[in-house]
C-alpha cells in the first residue's frame, strides 16, 4: 500500500515579504507628511513657541507619536522647515524667471520671499529660530542650520547667476561675497519687518520690496548725495 505523499510546506515569498516592507514604508512617509501639516497648522495658530504637547494635541494625537516619527522638536522643526523652504526656494524661482533684468529679478525674489515669510510669521519663526530654552540644543542648532543653509545656498546660486551675465568676466571677487551679503540683509531687514507691528510708518510688502532692493543695487547712496535736499 503505497504512503500518501507529504506535503512539504513551501518558504514565503521574497516578494510578499518585501511588498508588506513598502507598503509600511509607504504608511510611516504618508502618516509622517500628515503629521508635518498638522504641526504646521498648529504652529501657525499657537506660535512659533508652541510646545510639543500643545502641537499634538492639536493634530488630535500624543506627543509621543511625534518623538517616534521626529526624535524631538529639533527633529521636527527640521522637517517642517525642509517642507517651508523648499516652497518658498520653489515661489522665488518661479517669480524671478519672467524677469528681464538682474534687478528685476531680484525684486521677484525679494517679493516672494517677504509674501511667504508674512503668509505665517510663526511658521517662519519656526523654523528660523531658536525657541527659549534651547538654545543650547546641538540638536536644534544643527536643525537650523540645516535647512536654512541648503535653502540659502540655493538663494545664493539664484542670485549670483543672473549678476555673472550682467557684471561680464573679471568681476568674480564682487560675485563671490556680494550674495552673501546681500541675502544677509535680506533676511534681516525682512525680519525685522515681519517682526514690527502696524501703523501707518510701515511700509506694506511691496514698498518694503522695492525699499530692500534698492538697497542691494544702490546702496543709500542716493540718501547720502550733498546736492539733494537736507
Amino acid at each position: 500500500m503505497n504512503n500518501p505523499p507529504h506535503h512539504v510546506p513551501m518558504p514565503a515569498a521574497a516578494g510578499s515579504a518585501d511588498g508588506r516592507s513598502a507598503r509600511w514604508q509607504s504608511h510611516r512617509e504618508e502618516r509622517r507628511r500628515e503629521l508635518i501639516k498638522s504641526a504646521r497648522r498648529a504652529v501657525h495658530a499657537l506660535g512659533s513657541d508652541a510646545s510639543m504637547e500643545e502641537i499634538a494635541a492639536a493634530a488630535g494625537t500624543s506627543k509621543s507619536v511625534f518623538y517616534r516619527y521626529f526624535g524631538d522638536k529639533a527633529g521636527l522643526q527640521q522637517a517642517v522647515g525642509e517642507v517651508v523652504l523648499s516652497q518658498m526656494q520653489r515661489r522665488m524661482r518661479e517669480a524671478v524667471q519672467s524677469a528681464q533684468t538682474p534687478r528685476e529679478g531680484l525684486l521677484a525674489m525679494v517679493s516672494a520671499y517677504l509674501q511667504m515669510a508674512e503668509t505665517s510669521p510663526n511658521v517662519y519663526t519656526f523654523v528660523t529660530r531658536y525657541s527659549a530654552g534651547e538654545a543650547d540644543s546641538p540638536q536644534r542648532s544643527a536643525a537650523i542650520s540645516g535647512a536654512l543653509g541648503h535653502f540659502f545656498d540655493a538663494i545664493g546660486d539664484m542670485i549670483a547667476t543672473p549678476m555673472r551675465a550682467h557684471l561680464g568676466d573679471g568681476k568674480e571677487a564682487v560675485i563671490g561675497y556680494w550674495p552673501t551679503a546681500a541675502i544677509g540683509l535680506v533676511r534681516n531687514a525682512g525680519e525685522q519687518w515681519l517682526s514690527t507691528p502696524a501703523s501707518p510708518a510701515k511700509p506694506d510688502q511691496e514698498a518694503m520690496a522695492r525699499q530692500i532692493t534698492a538697497w542691494l543695487c544702490v546702496g543709500i547712496a542716493p540718501e547720502l548725495d550733498p546736492s539733494g535736499p537736507r
